[in-house]
């Protein structure tokens, strides 16, 4: 063996994960092995050292000075390690392209879109994954993201816009008109004008404009069920903000994703925040409508990648075709 000293090698990754975080519950968590994997690791590595590298107490463990030094020294190799591999298992222009999305996103609008994509770029292939918000891609072993812009993008990252997100209250055709007929007993007249119809695509109400005259607080979310989501919790609170529409349920549900609560939208449950993206294909089919129109809330999505798109010929031809699809949206 041309190396004699090395300590045992898969001790490597717990021990500098344990340094980093000072602690091996959360380096256990972050590598996906239990505690007493990371802890058997960590007595190898001092076995074969013959030094301690961490201070024990009740509540704390605290890397040594010896342990420092050896972590920032597996973590300058690892890095090196990573970028090398890298280099080796690039893809070549017309190899497959790994594209991380916003999972709802990738569920609801751009899975159904994909027969397209074969159709209209047959020579590009290309590797889902689904993954939120920000996005590394010196560590991540992907190629590009489609993300909304929620978080801070590094400066170095390439950020190519698609199409701006919209969002109002969706719900079934059913649960639509027991709200509309609920704002006639209300108020005697039938809640007609623009984004009444629930129809997306057509009047004023589709447009990303509140439909019947946002801030005037005389219409609102009244009487059923509102879903929540997990992922994105403040989704009620921001149409209130933009529109200045009341809204006081009969009741709340709240789901650990996105894609539940839509879907529980579909199925009559109540009504939620749909972004225009993630619920247009069941406003087309009239699964869903959009009662009260939908308004744009200042974010986007965008394709990001770690180089301009017109230095890959691949990643080029996949905006291109991103930005067809969202035509519209």
């Amino acid at each position: 063996m041309r190396w004699p000293d090395l300590p045992p090698l898969n001790s490597l990754l717990p021990f500098e994960a344990t340094v980093r975080h000072a602690s091996m519950t959360r380096a256990a968590e972050e590598l996906h092995v239990t505690h007493g994997a990371v802890s058997r690791q960590i007595q190898n590595l001092e076995k074969s050292l013959g030094v301690r590298l961490f201070e024990r107490g009740t509540r704390s463990l605290r890397p040594t000075p010896q342990a420092r030094r050896l972590a920032a020294a597996v973590r300058d190799a690892l890095d090196q390690v990573d970028t090398a591999a890298r280099e080796v298992a690039r893809r070549e222009r017309g190899g497959p392209l790994a594209l991380s999305c916003e999972p709802t996103l990738l569920m609801r609008w751009l899975i159904p879109r994909l027969p397209d994509l074969s159709q209209q770029v047959p020579g590009l292939t290309v590797h889902l994954s689904a993954g939120g918000g920000p996005v590394s891609f010196d560590r991540d072993p992907i190629d590009v993201a489609l993300r909304r812009d929620d978080f801070p993008v590094p400066a170095d990252v390439c950020r190519s816009p698609l199409f701006l997100e919209r969002i109002g209250p969706v719900c079934s055709p059913d649960l639509a008109e027991r709200l509309r007929a609920g704002r006639r007993g209300a108020s005697g007249v039938a809640g007609t004008g623009p984004g009444a119809s629930g129809v997306a695509g057509t009047g004023p109400g589709a447009s990303g404009v509140a439909g019947t005259g946002a801030g005037n607080g005389a219409s609102g979310v009244a009487g059923v069920t509102i879903l929540h989501s997990s992922t994105r919790p403040g989704a009620w609170a921001d149409w209130q903000r933009l529109t200045r529409r009341r809204v006081d349920p009969a009741g709340e549900q709240t789901f650990e994703h996105f894609y539940l609560a839509l879907q529980a939208a579909v199925a009559g449950v109540g009504i939620a925040i749909g972004p225009y993206a993630l619920v247009h294909d069941d406003l087309v089919r009239g699964q869903l409508v959009a009662p009260f129109g939908l308004v744009e809330d200042g974010t986007g999505y965008h394709l990001l990648s770690p180089q301009p798109p017109e230095r890959d010929d691949r990643i080029a031809a996949l905006l291109a075709w991103l930005r067809t699809q969202a035509t519209g949206l």
